[in-house]
């Protein structure tokens, strides 16, 4: 007789845990830089430009069941956004969870490289002219 067993289920979790939860002690217009780090840490990344854009990142995954071959599934994918003003004072903040994320499309055409293709047109006829240089000695 088989009787079933009551597996956890294995969560992997990478970044800040209960991102939504913290995220709403923050206050705009109130708390600093230093507030920030004290509630959440150090952020994930910083803005590209300029850092005033700080970004906080929680990422959820799960092992689906055995009927879907155990394959990981994305429970959570939470991405926090705050903005701070010149003086170092969180100006806004917005998040986004897994049904705001966008599937972004990319641009089906191809920029051609045509240095790799000289590279390699040039480095397969390097080794050819080497082969046939090694057979003549």
């Amino acid at each position: 007789m088989l009787s079933s067993c009551n597996q956890k289920e294995l969560i992997k979790t990478h970044g800040i845990s209960y991102l939504e939860k913290r995220e709403k002690l923050i206050l705009t217009n109130k708390f600093n830089k230093n507030d920030v780090v004290g509630l959440l840490g150090s952020p994930a990344t910083k803005g590209m430009t300029d850092n005033n854009t700080w970004i906080y990142i929680e990422r959820t995954r799960s092992r689906g069941k055995i009927t879907k071959l155990g394959q990981n599934y994305l429970k959570k994918n939470n991405v926090l956004v705050i903005t701070f003003n010149t003086y170092g004072i969180v100006k806004s903040k917005k998040i986004y969870n897994k049904e705001d994320m966008q599937n972004i499309e990319f641009a089906k055409a191809e920029t051609a490289n045509d240095i790799r293709r000289e590279n390699f047109v040039y480095s397969f006829l390097s080794s050819i002219r080497q082969k046939m240089e090694s057979k003549k000695k």
